[in-house]
Parts: structure tokens; C-alpha cells; sequence
């Protein structure tokens, strides 16, 4: 028997809710949305994790149980208060000059939240894993652009595609180039010096991966199993947060 009360996807959707919850409480989005609504449809989720946690059944049954569907539907519920699809477009939009790089950080924290409902079913489908990697995606990127960071000459600012959508990924590593595909493991995104990173690169012995194979936004092929060392401390850290 499966004890879903431990199972690293279903905690890392509880925590991502909170993250939700205390970003939109706290951050300043400009624009015409239903605050209350979107706080409330995130409350709802409440009782469809307690289903979930203590179910007790395998990965793949938890991929089709009702609990998950109201999850999404709850999901959902949340992106049309926020505004509709263009929600984060249109926030990014409407802020000041000066309030444009907390938004950038407040929207990714937003986004993280959502992905990690919304991609819930599937990394459940995975079945019964016991792994804080299985709580996040991991996808194969192509970096499109990367240039030193303003306020940083250790860090480097890159554009990666995931293909469905492009992310900002800061790293320590200057070596990184325009084309290297590679891994990007999608953890809660952090502010670097006032740059918001939505995930992180995975590597080995501090270089990281270049020449990733798989298909751009999939699970990547063949990554050494040392190079998730750092993403599964970050997600236990992550748990650990109050």
C-alpha cells in the first residue's frame, strides 16, 4: 500500500499553494482581477489534498481519482480570476518601471503554482516513486539568448525555450552558450540580485549539462544520476520552509 501522505508530488502541490497564497496576498498585480476569487479558489484546493494525502492509493490510481479533477477544475478557476490565459501578460504589462522585476518574480511564483497543479495528474501517472525528483518537471531546454547579469558579474541571465513557453534561468556558469541543450529542473523560482530564476540547470561537479538529448519541453535522456543530486536537496528544502 502506497502512503500518500509522503508523496513528494502531492507535498510539493500543498507547498506551491502556500507559495500561491502568500505571493498574491503580498504582491502589488496592477489590473482589473478578482483577487478575492483567486485566493479563494486556491483555499478550495485545501480539502482535495487532505483527500489525496491520505488515500493511500498507488501513483496511477491517484492520476484518475475525482480529488485530482477538482484540483484542476480549481486550477482553472484561479487563472480566470487572475485574468484568462494572458493573466501574465497582462500583469507584466500594467506595472511600473520600477515595480517590472518584482512582478517578473511574484508572476513566476504564480506560474510555478499553477504547473504544479495542472501537471499533476501526469507525474502521478508515473506511479508510486519515492524520490523528491518526481515532485517537479525536469525538461530538456534550448537556451535562445544569455547575457551577464546587470547586477552580478558571477551570473549569467538565459532565455530558454521549452518549447511551449520560455523561461529565465540565472547560473553561476559562464560557459553556457546560445544552442546548448539542457536540463532545467523547474524548482520554485528565486530571486537572484533582483533577476527571478524559474528553475535551474542541472550538472555535475558544478558544469553544467550542455548536450542534453530528448525533445525540447520532455523529459530528457540519459542525465547522470549525480546531476539531480543539488534539485532533490533543493526540493527537501523547499518542503522544509515555513
Amino acid at each position: 500500500m502506497w502512503d500518500t501522505s509522503k508523496d513528494y508530488r502531492i507535498l510539493i502541490a500543498v507547498k506551491s499553494k502556500e507559495l500561491f497564497m502568500r505571493t498574491v496576498q503580498t504582491g502589488a498585480f496592477r489590473g482589473h482581477w478578482n483577487k478575492k476569487m483567486a485566493l479563494e479558489s486556491a483555499d478550495n484546493m485545501d480539502a482535495h489534498f487532505q483527500s489525496l494525502l491520505y488515500s493511500y492509493l498507488e501513483g496511477n490510481e491517484l492520476s484518475n481519482s475525482p480529488e485530482l479533477s477538482k484540483l484542476e477544475e480549481e486550477a482553472n478557476y484561479v487563472i480566470h480570476y487572475l485574468g484568462g490565459d494572458e493573466w501574465n501578460h497582462i500583469f507584466l504589462n500594467k506595472a511600473p518601471k520600477e515595480e517590472r522585476e518584482k512582478t517578473e518574480e511574484n508572476i513566476a511564483k504564480v506560474q510555478f503554482f499553477l504547473n504544479t497543479i495542472l501537471g499533476l495528474r501526469h507525474r502521478l501517472s508515473l506511479g508510486s516513486i519515492n524520490d523528491p525528483i518526481i515532485g517537479i518537471d525536469i525538461f530538456v531546454g534550448e537556451i535562445m539568448s544569455v547575457s551577464k547579469h546587470p547586477n552580478a558579474d558571477s551570473l549569467m541571465i538565459c532565455n530558454v525555450n521549452l518549447k511551449k513557453r520560455a523561461i529565465t534561468v540565472v547560473t553561476n556558469n559562464l560557459d553556457v552558450k546560445e544552442g546548448n541543450h539542457v536540463a532545467v529542473a523547474m524548482l520554485p523560482p528565486q530571486s537572484f540580485m533582483d533577476i527571478a530564476s524559474e528553475g535551474m540547470f542541472l550538472g555535475v561537479n558544478g558544469v553544467v549539462l550542455k548536450d542534453v538529448k530528448g525533445k525540447l519541453g520532455e523529459l530528457p535522456n540519459g542525465i547522470p544520476m549525480e546531476s539531480l543530486n543539488d534539485t532533490r536537496n533543493l526540493i527537501e528544502g523547499f518542503l522544509q520552509k515555513k
